[in-house]
């Protein structure tokens, strides 16, 4: 089995890098939202210091220094759903092909089809909210514009709490999504579903907008959310904040509930797809 999930992760990377233009997307993308979306919406302007309505702003970002800092740790989690999207539709190319039918002709487990693309694709979901990290941090150097600031020393352990919540949450989504690759046959169907899925988790999530501004019904599906809980896991660590009512090592446990959850209904809908007729 480890002989073809290589294969096929080898596969996987050799259509990526050969449509240079993805290449691009996921460099381009990520950064045009920390530029022009991050930077235009900048709420701290409409508090500026000694404003009456400033101390609530800093409560209702939970100890981000500005809003700013606040929406590009989101921005991990919007990257990650985003990119994970498009799972799928690599294998629903191959179907229309004709190579997916001669991939699962061959004696290859279909465990290994399934772990080899799934790696390979959440890795590819991952690597742009990293990026877009990155760049949030050199925002801080460049003149005119506002950058993410953190509090000066992040422990090895803090840092291990944030790849795992960035980690179980590319794995999940990405699962889910390929898994509508194997089970769906038109584009029209899978851009449908994922769509359809994609904007409710996204705004019911505390990944752009502060949790306090919405109101309660909102705030209660907020709560367990999993973009939601893998953003409290990083926001904790990154910034000196108080207000939040777990750790995040519990905010942990619940997202590798969701990603238990998720990652069996795809190899549910996976297995019974890639079956033998």
């Amino acid at each position: 089995m480890y002989r073809e999930f290589v294969t096929v992760l080898r596969r996987e990377y050799l259509k990526f890098v050969r449509v240079p233009i993805w290449i691009a997307a996921a460099f381009v993308t990520p950064i045009l939202y920390l530029v022009l979306f991050g930077q235009a919406f900048n709420l701290d302007a409409l508090f500026p210091s000694g404003a009456g309505g400033a101390p609530y702003l800093r409560s209702a970002l939970f100890g981000a220094p500005n809003y700013f800092s606040y929406f590009a740790v989101g921005m991990v989690a919007f990257v990650t759903l985003s990119m994970s999207l498009y799972a799928g539709t690599g294998v629903l190319f191959d179907k229309q092909l004709g190579t997916h039918q001669r991939i699962l002709a061959t004696p290859a487990p279909r465990s290994a089809v399934f772990a080899g693309t799934l790696v390979f694709r959440s890795i590819m979901a991952a690597w742009p909210a990293f990026l877009a990290f990155g760049v949030a941090l050199l925002f801080l150097h460049v003149p005119g514009l506002v950058g993410l600031s953190v509090r000066p020393s992040i422990g090895a352990l803090a840092i291990g709490e944030i790849l795992l919540a960035e980690a179980l949450l590319a794995l999940m989504f990405t699962a889910l999504f390929l898994s509508f690759g194997y089970v769906l046959t038109s584009n029209e169907a899978y851009f449908g579903i994922t769509t359809l899925l994609n904007l409710p988790i996204l705004f019911t999530s505390n990944a752009l907008f502060p949790q306090g501004t919405m109101p309660a019904w909102l705030q209660s599906v907020t709560a367990y959310n999993p973009a939601s809980l893998a953003v409290n896991v990083m926001r904790e660590n990154l910034f000196a904040t108080t207000g939040y009512p777990y750790a995040p090592g519990v905010y942990l446990l619940g997202l590798l509930g969701w990603a238990v959850a998720l990652i069996a209904i795809a190899l549910f809908l996976s297995a019974r797809a890639l079956r033998v007729p």
